[in-house]
């Protein structure tokens, strides 16, 4: 567990901002933003919509693929909250002002996302870690496994942490020429297409298109990290 709570600090929190005790007792939000108003973690709530199990997670992967596709920016991390939400984390390799964090967010929303809500946390419970209000344990998932938990969005059980270390370990943070970059494209008015910034042809595409995994894509990638899948889910309306 402190594997996974250092990959935590590397990619989300700045210091101080710590998380406090074992996973078991982290249903208390730990704040994103600094004292001095500055923050490195843009986390992003995809709540589920009343009557529909899984448009919010359509909509997950469309901000998500937009973010790697037309901005260049490295795969986010993506988890379950444990009551009825997805989450969307992007991390910053440098800490930039909250207005900031809001003005990138907002620039997005106006370039090709009007319809959506987008806002970053000030403070979220770091997964893996008991929802608490439902019980059930927010974590981190493979982007590919997404689906799959619409409409319940949490775990009944802790998730192995080799899993979740294995999760985090290969992500990589947004430098800040490429985020400075992204603001100023995405600036030019009426020009959403301009707010592209060219992604080397070279580039990994593993991140990219979020709904395409198949379970025995997700097993292997496992398996060639040395890990023994145990996923545990319980679909709506199956007896416990």
């Amino acid at each position: 567990m402190e594997k996974l709570t250092a990959q935590l600090i590397r990619l989300y929190l700045l210091p101080g901002l710590e998380p406090a005790g074992p996973a078991e007792q982290r249903s208390a939000a730990t704040p994103l933003v600094s004292p001095e108003g500055r923050m490195r973690a843009i986390v992003v709530d995809f709540p589920r919509a009343p009557g529909d199990a899984s448009r919010h997670w359509e909509e997950l992967c469309q901000v998500a693929n937009t973010l790697q596709e037309k901005l260049g920016f490295p795969a986010p991390a993506v988890s379950i909250s444990g009551d009825k939400s997805f989450r969307l984390w992007l991390s910053l390799r440098e800490a930039v002002p909250v207005a900031v964090a809001d003005r990138f967010l907002a620039l997005l929303h106006d370039a090709w996302f009007p319809e959506l809500r987008l806002q970053a946390a000030r403070a979220v419970a770091l997964p893996p870690c008991p929802h608490g209000e439902t019980g059930k344990w927010a974590a981190f998932i493979h982007p590919g496994m997404g689906a799959s938990f619409a409409g319940e969005e949490g775990l009944d059980m802790a998730p192995p942490a080799a899993a979740q270390l294995a999760f985090l370990e290969g992500l990589e943070s947004i430098a800040p020429a490429q985020f400075q970059e992204a603001l100023a494209a995405m600036q030019r008015p009426s020009e959403a297409e301009a707010a592209a910034v060219p992604v080397p042809a070279a580039a990994p595409s593993s991140g990219l298109l979020l709904k395409d995994a198949t379970l025995e894509d997700i097993v292997r990638h496992l398996h060639a990290l040395g890990i023994e899948p145990t996923f545990r889910h319980v679909l709506p309306g199956r007896d416990r």
